[in-house]
Parts: structure tokens; C-alpha cells; sequence
């Protein structure tokens, strides 16, 4: 009697294209006892494939879309090559032993992964806002249909039907059966969706997730933000050229632009750049620029055009009498803070010269400079300073040997005094003639005592002045010239000392006689006041009365 069983019902997968092992038995009967061995399928109408006897070959008795394509393997298992879709039936493996007939039934599924996934009909560019067909991805002959992800930056992106939406279809092969997927993503870009990377990616049962290649967007927005710049090396002065620069946020962004000049209206096109020439003080103030096609959309700046002009009076060349007054006027017109500084003679001043009463010395080149920023302007004049000579002092010294006197006049003047004396000396010096100032020295040996005169004169008149000069009576030199000289200044001053004994001793017996006069009289004192006073002043006239 044999016994019939069933075992569960079990599934297995394969994919599509490659061999498929269907396992039969599973060790439940042992080899030995296996008589018969036989595969079938059942999908409507019942198949057999292959039927094996104990001790005898395989024989194949598969018809239609299995013939060929089905053998046996170890342990009794079905191998199916080339799996399709159709495949995917029950099929069973019937052992037949010497007790008992058992039938093992084997679902079969078949997978197949997708072909590469690529994004395509993409669009040109992406306005911001406006819900704009991104593009297209397909995921191809799939088993089962695949399910298409898009993501931007690795995250996947929702449907939202305001910025993002997503649809998908899927089409069937009739004659393979497999599924193939396409998914239109339409989305409204943002601004930070610049270089934004946008995929699509499907993750099968069966295998590792596929992606896109990854794909970038021009994303296209109207302007929203403007700024006018000065493009300039410094600030402005009277002269440069200022150029204007027009810059907006728009992708792509605005290439003409309107300029506003004060009152003056330019439109530029194809350029965002306007420049001035030769700009003016008259340039100072507000300009602006806008967008041709949204002329509320504008921008503004202030330019200031610095300048610097100075007036200064008296200029040129001047000409004044010594001990007069000049009045300076130094004008400035400027545009901010401006510095000024003087020179004489290239010599710093440390402050503006001032002319109450004009001297020799005051003439020269003055120079004031006037700066503010990097602007400077120079002003000048040369002064000159004339007058009648004039002889400041007129000395004498000894000579260095005792036998010779040296003469000294110093003079000032404009033209340059011409200087004369009065006896002819040697050794003439001159020195040079430096703000209205000479001196000039001669050398001369007196035989006696004499008056010498120096005169000075130029074309504004003349000045004399004259000095006694002793005269030199021992003709000497060295140690004993030395000597003469000493003794005769202490002859002069032992004299003196002399007399001025002989003057006090006259006046003091005076005085006695005087006061026994006025007690035996009863008379005052005060009227030997004025002789008293006499006496005095003749005792200091003796003591003057020295000279060299």
C-alpha cells in the first residue's frame, strides 16, 4: 500500500536571465530508496519536465518554452537557465519510494533589477517661483516596477503640488513582461538653489539602491537688490574722471542700466559702467542708477569732487622801504580742512611772517603751501627791502703786533652801500653783503692823534660817523712794546688818582670854612648847595678825561 504526502509549500527567488535551482526532496527519503524521481509544473494546463528511474538516465520530456532549458541536478534539483517572468509558476518535484509517493511544490519568483538610471529632457534653466519641468527618470525593465526617488543634495524631495510635483507611470513589456518606470519631477526653484545637485534613485528587493548621475541648473531670477559704486583710486579733485559702476543680484544679471547725473538722465546699454571726465566742483552731489525695465528698482550715491584754491596778495615781486609796514592776505577756498605752512629762502617758518616794520633781513623768497588731503597749491613772493645806509657802529682795535689800529664799519643799506673813509688805510676787508648788512675793516699806523670818518652811500642817500684815533709813539714790537704801554697807562692812572686827592682835600677844607661862616651868622647850610654840587660834578669831569 503506498502512502501519498504534501509537503508545505515554499518560495523561492531567481533572477531574471541567470539559472535557477529548484530543490527537490530536501533529504526526506533516503537516495536509495528512491525509485522514481519527476518534475512538473502546473500554471493552467500540468507540464512534465523530467522523469528519472533508479538506475536509468534522465529523460526530458519538457515541451514548448521549457524544452531545453530544464536538467537535473545533485540531489534530484530542477536547474532552470535563462529565468523569465513566466517562470514564475508552482513547480513540484514527486518522489516515488518502495512504501510511499511524496510531492515537494516550489513557488518560483523572478526579479530583475533596472537598467542605469539617467535624468533626461532637462531643463534649460530654473526660474524662481515658477513650477518648472526639471526633467525625466526612467527606470527600465524592472521586475518588479521600481519606485523612482528625486532628491536635491541627497535629500529626497516630497510632493507639495505648490513647488514640488512629482508623477509616475509604468509601462509592461508585452512580450518580457517586465516594468518600466518614469517619474517627471516639475519643481520651483529658490535662490539658494544655485549649484543645487539634483538625482533620482530607486531602491529594488532584490539589490543595492541605483542612482543618477547627479545634474546642476542655471537657476533665473529678476533682480532684487542694487548698489551703485564710485570706482576711483582716491577721493575726487577737480580734474580726474569718475567712473560709475552699476551692480544688481538678477541671474543672469541686467547688462543695461539708466544713469542719473544730477539732472541728466543716460541710459547705457550692454554695459554696466558710466564714467565722467574732467569732473568739477559743480560734479558734487547725489547720483543714482536704476534697472531699465523696473525703474523703482534704483540705487544712489553721493559723489564729492575736493578742491583747493588760494589767493595770495602782495605776489610777485615786491619792493619796500626799510621800517614800513606789508600786509599779507593769504584766501583759501576749499572743501574741507585744509594746512598751511611757510618757507624763507626754503627755510621752514614756524609761523606766517609778519611785516610791522620792515628790515634788511626781512628780504628774501617766501613761500606759503596749502594743503588738504592729497591736494597742494604753492603761493610766492620775493621781497626786497631798500633805504638810505646807515652806520650801526663804527669800532677800533689794536693790532695784534701793538703798531697797527684797526678800523671797523658796519652799515646797512639796499643797493649794497658803497663805504669810504677818510685817511688811507691798508688791508681792505669787506664782508659778504647778507641781508642788507656789510662791515668793513682797513688797518692803520697814526703818527698822531687824529679823527677818522667812515661814510656810507647808495643812491638813497648817505651816513658818516667818526672815531678819534690815538697815535702810536713808541715804534716797538714783541716784549718791550709790551711794556712801554704798560708803563704809560699806569703814569695816566697814578695822575689822576693824583689829582683827585688834590680836588677832595681843596673841597673839604672849603667846607669847614663854610660851616664857621654860617654859625657865627645863624645862616641855613643850604646855600653852598649849588657849589657843592659844581665841585662834584667837577671832580667826575677830571676822572673822564682818559683815552687810549
Amino acid at each position: 500500500c503506498l502512502v501519498l504526502f504534501f509537503s508545505g509549500l515554499d518560495t523561492i527567488t531567481g533572477m531574471y536571465g541567470e539559472t535557477l535551482e529548484i530543490p527537490c526532496n530536501i533529504g526526506a527519503i533516503k537516495e536509495e530508496d528512491v525509485l522514481i524521481t519527476k518534475w512538473k509544473y502546473v500554471k493552467g494546463l500540468a507540464g512534465d519536465l523530467l522523469v528519472k528511474q533508479k538506475s536509468q538516465n534522465v529523460v526530458d520530456s519538457a515541451t514548448d518554452e521549457y524544452k531545453g532549458r530544464v536538467s537535473m541536478g545533485a540531489n534530484s534539483n530542477l536547474l532552470l537557465s535563462e529565468a523569465r517572468l513566466s517562470d514564475q509558476r508552482t513547480f513540484t518535484c514527486m518522489v516515488v519510494a518502495s512504501q510511499d509517493i511524496r510531492e515537494y511544490p516550489v513557488n518560483v519568483a523572478i526579479y530583475k533589477m533596472p537598467a542605469a538610471l539617467e535624468i533626461s529632457e532637462k531643463a534649460e534653466e530654473l526660474e524662481i517661483g515658477k513650477l518648472t519641468k526639471l526633467g525625466k527618470c526612467v527606470a527600465a525593465d524592472a521586475n518588479p516596477a521600481a519606485n523612482i526617488t528625486w532628491l536635491k543634495n541627497n535629500k529626497p524631495l516630497v510632493a507639495d503640488e505648490k513647488g514640488i510635483s512629482i508623477q509616475a507611470s509604468v509601462m509592461v513589456d508585452p512580450v518580457t513582461g517586465l516594468s518600466t518606470t518614469t517619474s517627471s519631477l516639475e519643481y520651483a526653484a529658490e535662490k539658494e538653489d544655485t549649484d543645487a545637485q539634483f538625482t533620482c534613485s530607486t531602491q529594488h528587493t532584490e539589490g543595492a539602491a541605483l542612482v543618477s548621475s547627479p545634474v546642476t541648473f542655471t537657476i533665473t531670477y529678476s533682480p532684487e537688490n542694487i548698489v551703485l559704486q564710485v570706482i576711483s583710486q582716491g577721493p575726487l579733485v577737480e580734474g580726474d574722471n569718475v567712473t560709475m559702476k552699476c551692480i544688481a543680484d538678477g541671474n543672469p544679471p541686467p547688462t543695461s542700466f539708466n544713469f542719473h547725473l544730477m539732472e541728466t538722465m543716460v541710459r547705457v546699454d550692454d554695459s554696466d559702467t558710466y564714467t565722467i571726465t574732467n569732473v568739477s566742483r559743480d560734479a558734487t552731489g547725489e547720483y543714482k542708477c536704476s534697472l531699465i525695465d523696473n525703474p523703482s528698482l534704483e540705487a544712489s550715491v553721493d559723489v564729492k569732487v575736493n578742491y583747493l584754491d588760494i589767493n595770495l596778495s602782495p605776489s610777485g615781486s615786491i619792493v619796500k622801504s626799510a621800517g614800513s609796514a606789508l600786509n599779507l592776505s593769504l584766501q583759501i577756498d576749499a572743501s574741507g580742512k585744509s594746512k598751511v605752512s611757510w618757507t624763507k629762502d626754503n627755510v621752514k617758518l614756524d609761523k606766517e611772517p609778519i611785516f610791522r616794520k620792515l628790515t634788511y633781513s626781512d628780504s628774501g623768497r617766501y613761500e606759503c603751501q596749502v594743503t588738504m588731503e592729497q591736494l597742494s597749491r604753492k603761493a610766492s613772493f620775493e621781497l626786497l627791502v631798500e633805504g638810505a645806509p646807515v652806520i650801526r657802529q663804527l669800532s677800533k682795535q689794536r693790532g695784534e703786533d701793538g703798531q697797527h689800529k684797526v678800523l671797523i664799519c658796519e652799515a646797512e643799506g639796499f643797493p649794497k652801500p658803497a663805504v669810504s673813509w677818510s685817511i688811507n688805510g691798508t688791508s681792505p676787508v669787506e664782508s659778504p653783503f647778507i641781508n642788507g648788512k656789510i662791515t668793513h675793516k682797513i688797518t692803520v699806523v697814526p703818527s698822531a692823534n687824529l679823527t677818522v670818518s667812515c661814510t656810507v652811500t647808495n643812491k638813497f642817500g648817505m651816513d658818516t660817523r667818526a672815531i678819534n684815533v690815538s697815535s702810536c709813539k713808541y715804534k716797538c714790537s714783541g716784549k718791550n712794546n709790551y711794556s712801554d704801554q704798560t708803563k704809560l697807562v699806569v703814569g695816566i692812572v697814578v695822575g689822576l688818582l693824583i689829582a683827585t686827592m688834590i680836588v677832595g682835600l681843596a673841597y673839604w677844607v672849603y667846607m669847614k670854612k663854610s660851616k664857621q661862616g654860617s654859625w657865627k651868622t645863624g645862616e641855613k647850610e643850604n646855600g653852598s648847595s649849588e657849589e657843592e654840587k659844581k665841585l662834584e660834578e667837577k671832580v667826575e669831569e677830571n676822572s673822564q678825561k682818559a683815552e687810549v
